[in-house]
């Protein structure tokens, strides 16, 4: 008997989502909104995330739908109305991106520093292919890992997705981060990132990582690769033409002694439901790369403590290791999704009784601000306020990192800049990114 051919790959978007047997399960109100709001956010999906996570019965309300298909909600009511009356009339389509674009610029799509910030510079020129935020860590953008599998509707960075090329971050090829690392034997860590590195072929990962075994780059010990693609298309592991290559890959990176590991994103437990899933990550795993698990607490996919205890668990007995549970930044359709932090907090800790010494690796939540990552260790009472205690995982200024700071209490704040400190003392850690401009400009010293 013959083994079944291989699932071909197949994305679906605005421009033919139309011919798929599930769009006819949305009302009209549903598809208008995906029509709309995907003027200005990007859509795409693909076939495997549409007939195997995706549960019709629930639609509106599944989490995966949510997580993928825009919603109505994800624009204000001016903004939706605006491009609304242009996609009604059969507007060109440059004028459609033309307000699309003003609407974009309205949502914040570079938030905490990265345009401003985080890319660094060499011989005074600026590297846009990379970001270098925390002392060890630099991030690398590939320009061939630039999309996705599928995108969610959450995504932080939804502005690499929409044709602005200003607010892209991007690297056509290696030069800029081998000269950069070479110039900081401090960095220990590189995360290729995106987008998805993984949507590439092998053969374009290889270009971009093999240059990093070389001697001269023994500072460089750990290479992280972020990706949903074990989520969103199993398949690249498993079945994809050269998923084997892609594993011999890895094999490759940890025979030269360099430490692998997938920082996967899983936002909800049906994603490591289907038995494809379970089998690319015994592939993984048995490469010597490490895989670890991530992402945003998310109003309407993930925001139940329940949800998160089981998605840890069935992960641990993966193999996989709990790492981060972020706060949905302050980006793009961020009303639609946030969480007040004292209900993430909540959550969290929730989830966290709920789960084995095994699990507990996990941190959070964990908000990607200006100053580094801040975790909302929990709410306590000073003196006669009620504060929320929080702490530096990272920071900019690595002097902070692990040391307690105090915020006054608020239930309706849903990101740090909502926060203000509950002392002087406290008032350091909240330096925003205009401080730190006007701190540069008088010759202070700035982190980056």
């Amino acid at each position: 008997m013959q083994e079944p051919r291989p699932a071909r790959f197949r994305a679906v978007g605005l421009n033919n989502v139309a011919k798929r047997p599930e769009w006819s399960r949305l009302d009209p109100a549903e598809r208008r909104a995906v029509e709309v709001v995907s003027r200005v956010l990007p859509f795409r999906t693909n076939a495997y995330v549409m007939e195997e996570l995706i549960d019709w019965s629930r639609i509106p309300d599944d989490p995966i739908f949510q997580l993928t298909f825009p919603q109505r909600g994800m624009l204000d009511r001016e903004q939706f109305d605006r491009i609304a009356a242009l996609v009604d009339r059969k507007a060109p389509r440059e004028e459609i991106e033309a307000e699309a674009n003003r609407v974009r610029l309205e949502l914040n799509p570079h938030p905490a520093g990265q345009l401003t910030h985080n890319v660094p510079e060499l011989d005074g020129r600026r590297l846009p292919g990379l970001q270098h935020k925390y002392r060890e860590t630099v991030l690398f953008f590939p320009g061939q890992g630039q999309t996705c599998h599928a995108y969610c509707t959450y995504c932080f960075r939804w502005a690499q997705f929409v044709g602005l090329p200003e607010m892209k971050f991007e690297a056509r090829e290696t030069d800029d981060l081998l000269a950069y690392l070479r110039a900081h034997p401090e960095v220990t860590d590189v995360l290729v990132t995106g987008g998805d590195p993984l949507i590439m072929k092998t053969k374009a990962l290889r270009r971009y990582l093999e240059p990093l075994l070389a001697p001269e780059f023994e500072h460089v010990r750990n290479l992280r690769i972020g990706t949903k693609s074990l989520a969103y298309w199993p398949q690249r592991f498993v079945s994809d033409d050269d998923a084997d290559d892609l594993l011999a890959f890895f094999e490759q990176l940890v025979a030269a002694g360099r430490h692998v590991a997938l920082m996967a994103h899983w936002s909800h437990p049906r994603e490591l439901a289907p038995e494809i899933v379970r089998r690319a990550v015994a592939r993984v795993r048995a490469t010597g790369a490490q895989i670890r698990m991530q992402a945003p607490l998310v109003r309407r996919v993930n925001d139940s403590a329940a949800l998160w205890a089981s998605m840890w668990r069935i992960g641990v007995r993966l193999g996989m290791i709990p790492y981060y549970m972020f706060v949905e930044r302050n980006t793009g359709p961020k009303n639609y999704f946030e969480v007040p932090l004292a209900r993430a907090q909540r959550i969290f800790a929730d989830a966290y009784r709920q789960v084995s010494g095994l699990a507990r690796t996990v941190r959070g939540p964990s908000m990607s601000a200006f100053p580094g990552k801040v975790r909302v260790v929990g709410t306590a009472e000073l003196g006669d306020q009620r504060v929320f205690v929080l702490e530096l995982l990272q920071a900019r200024d690595p002097e902070r990192v692990g040391r307690p700071f105090f915020a006054r209490f608020d239930p309706r704040a849903a990101w740090f800049t909502e926060l203000a400190p509950a002392t002087e003392r406290d008032a350091p850690f909240f330096a925003t990114a205009s401080a730190a401009l006007a701190s540069a400009a008088s010759g202070d010293r700035v982190v980056a």
